[in-house]
């Protein structure tokens, strides 16, 4: 004779509401232990009794305890190890997040508006532009220290316009690398 399940037989079989009653309370003590959480521990418990329910075999109703504390355990260790696995990711941004914000600190309190127009930072910036192609160098400084608009330097060295963006646009990236621990003031008083 095959094991009788909760269908084959209303005779034999325990309802739900009887697996329920008998066994929820510790249930939910023995979840709660462990997860600490009461909405995460009524899911579980109420997913494993349905679990219980659905495979249990009735014939032998002394196993309903043990297989129920089996699948408890299991599903515990499933949800604490999914936390474990949420709060590692979550400690993980929090460490960049507060790493970033103590870089950004740094280097602003490093920016006073005394070392702003140090000889340092203009001796960089200087340098740097001193490396580029000459084109590039003579736009960029007619673009920022005679203040032209691209259409008068486009007119004055007889280039386009996208000439003159193309030549401000790449002494702006060599200036922003070579400064770039002092980006924000550089973009401040560039206005690139």
């Amino acid at each position: 004779m095959s094991p009788v399940k909760k269908h084959d037989s209303p005779a034999l079989s325990l309802t739900f509401n009887t697996i329920y009653k008998q066994y929820y309370r510790r249930a939910l003590a023995f979840v709660k232990s462990y997860v600490h959480d009461d909405l995460a521990t009524e899911d579980i418990v109420s997913e494993a009794m349905i679990s219980v329910w659905k495979n249990i075999d009735l014939e032998r109703k002394d196993s309903i305890a043990a297989y129920l504390l089996c699948v408890l355990r299991s599903r515990t260790l499933d949800y604490l190890r999914h936390r474990k696995s949420e709060l590692q990711m979550k400690e993980h941004v929090e460490t960049w997040t507060i790493r970033e914000v103590e870089y950004q600190t740094e280097a602003l309190e490093s920016c006073t508006t005394d070392n702003i127009f140090e000889e340092e930072i203009m001796d960089i910036a200087h340098k740097t532009l001193n490396t580029l192609p000459e084109k590039t160098r003579m736009v960029f400084e007619m673009s920022r220290n005679e203040i032209l608009t691209h259409r008068e330097i486009a007119d004055k060295l007889g280039v386009s316009e996208k000439a003159v963006e193309y030549h401000i646009t790449k002494a702006l990236k060599a200036l922003h690398k070579s400064l770039r621990d002092y980006l924000p003031m550089f973009l401040f008083l560039f206005g690139a």
